[in-house]
């Protein structure tokens, strides 16, 4: 009996299926190198932009959206009545504000809205490395405070 079981035991990573050649369909891996060349690329294009602004589309699933974003002036406020976000900042500075009442907000796409700034809210300063997460109908804005850009990687979770 023991003999049987050593044998199995043995056996088990013979059975094991072969490693995939290709990764399998959903899964998405992005490393610090990969962020800091489209860094620089979203760097050039933001320069140009009127809003100072750019971003990449990284991969879109049903439940959610990813992206890499690029300022290097303060952003619009804005509000998702169907999306949390998720920030992670990869380089840079600036202050997240959160809550409050947006001004002037104007619909830029379904189920989203745009404007200058919002008054009141909660201001968290934001550095290289820290994670947040905004739930759906909050406004938000960043603001670079005299930094000159803030690259962040950011989670659109869907479905609110």
């Amino acid at each position: 009996m023991k003999r049987i079981v050593l044998l199995c035991l043995l056996a088990l990573p013979l059975m094991a299926d072969a490693p995939e050649e290709q990764p399998p369909a959903g899964f998405l891996h992005w490393s610090p190198a990969s962020f800091a060349k489209e860094g620089k690329e979203l760097g050039v294009k933001a320069a140009t932009d009127a809003h100072h602004s750019a971003t990449k589309a990284l991969g879109e699933f049903d439940n959610d959206y990813y992206l890499l974003a690029h300022r290097e002036g303060d952003g619009l406020a804005e509000w998702h009545e169907t999306q949390a976000d998720v920030f992670v900042v990869e380089s840079g500075s600036a202050t997240l504000v959160v809550g409050g009442t947006m001004n002037g907000g104007e619909t830029t796409a379904p189920h989203e809205m745009r404007g200058p700034s919002i008054t009141g809210g909660f201001r968290q300063k934001l550095v290289a490395g820290d994670i947040v997460r905004i739930p759906a109908k909050l406004p938000h804005q960043l603001l670079l405070d005299g930094g000159h850009e803030f690259t962040y990687f950011v989670v659109k979770v869907k479905g609110y």
